[in-house]
């Protein structure tokens, strides 16, 4: 989606994705004339070196948001001397010092922040989040023109979700206007945080109630966002099945497939072979990402099984060009 002139647009689409090994990797192997799309927020739970060397290696167009948790607030200024761009991550419950810190973090990068109001744990009316967020602006030194407001609605995971969560949405995109943001995305989490109980070796549609939200929303001009193939918990799925989520048009095909011993190649070949053949499959192949070129690989046997984390970044990698892809089909131009 280039901008007239050839200039890429605003990012589209605001991922929540956890900074481990998976997840960065598929962020590194997205294609150039995508990372400008795409503005993602990445929690932080450690600082490992991989971790570290994984956040250097992004695509030169992206600039993540990142989220440092628990971490200290000098984490922020190690990534910046070790030339990450960034913009920090603001919560409306942070203390002075962290507003502080992330206010000079985002005044030495790009002057801007992402303000991150969850729905369910900033339990609020419009007035004490107003007061909060001009809270923010004394300590961390900067207005709400600098700042990209995220509505974090966290699990909707049923149409009783959707039909609770939608009604508050509105009301806090009306509070919205009583500042000027730079952005305003919602983002909200559909996969189930439990895929153990589903059945194994066969495909399993679970709908993507996320998306289902936006579009409801989309009207409103909100930049769309979700947590990637994962649950809103940021844990990596515990199964003792092999199990990949593959996005589709409005759902997600759930494969769980059975681990039978000294079989794993042969299996990891099975699941693949299935993918590439069903109606979900891209009309462009294995072109159509670097993670479907490595299921494409692997359906051939052309390659090894992979472990979690591969199978994490190869499903990331494919749904963030899904998302984008509809993103651009079902977005009107402006």
């Amino acid at each position: 989606m280039p901008a007239p002139g050839g200039r890429a647009e605003e990012p589209v689409y605001r991922p929540v994705l956890a900074a481990r090994r998976g997840e960065l990797e598929a962020l590194g192997h997205l294609d150039d004339a995508l990372a400008p799309l795409l503005s993602p927020i990445l929690q932080l739970s450690e600082l490992d070196r991989n971790v570290l060397d994984a956040l250097t290696r992004l695509p030169p167009g992206l600039r993540p948001a990142v989220e440092f948790g628990a971490l200290p607030d000098t984490t922020a200024s190690v990534l910046t001397r070790r030339g990450v761009p960034l913009v920090p991550v603001i919560g409306l419950a942070d203390g002075e010092r962290r507003l502080a810190a992330l206010g000079a973090t985002a005044r030495a990068q790009t002057q801007r922040a992402v303000v991150r109001l969850r729905l369910r744990r900033d339990r609020a009316g419009p007035d004490a989040t107003t007061v909060a967020v001009e809270r923010i602006g004394r300590h961390a030194r900067l207005a709400p023109e600098q700042c990209d407001l995220v509505l974090d609605c966290g699990d909707v995971c049923c149409p009783a979700d959707v039909r609770l969560v939608e009604p508050r949405v509105r009301r806090m995109l009306d509070w919205t206007r009583r500042h000027t943001w730079r952005s305003v995305s919602v983002v909200a989490g559909g996969m189930p945080p439990v895929l153990s109980r589903l059945p194994i070796d066969e495909p399993v549609r679970v709908d993507r109630w996320d998306w289902l939200l936006w579009q409801r929303l989309a009207d409103l001009g909100v930049t769309f966002g979700d947590y990637g193939v994962a649950s809103t918990t940021g844990q990596p799925t515990v199964d003792r099945h092999l199990t990949v989520p593959y996005t589709g048009d409005g759902v997600w095909l759930i494969h769980r497939w059975s681990r039978r011993r000294g079989q794993g190649d042969q299996r990891v070949a099975d699941l693949c072979r299935t993918l590439v053949s069903s109606p979900h499959w891209p009309p462009t192949g294995a072109s159509f990402s670097w993670g479907d070129q490595e299921i494409s690989r692997r359906a051939r046997r052309g390659a090894g099984a992979g472990s979690a984390t591969n199978w994490m970044a190869w499903s990331t990698s494919h749904h963030l060009a899904h998302v984008l892809n509809a993103l651009a089909r079902s977005t009107p131009s402006r």
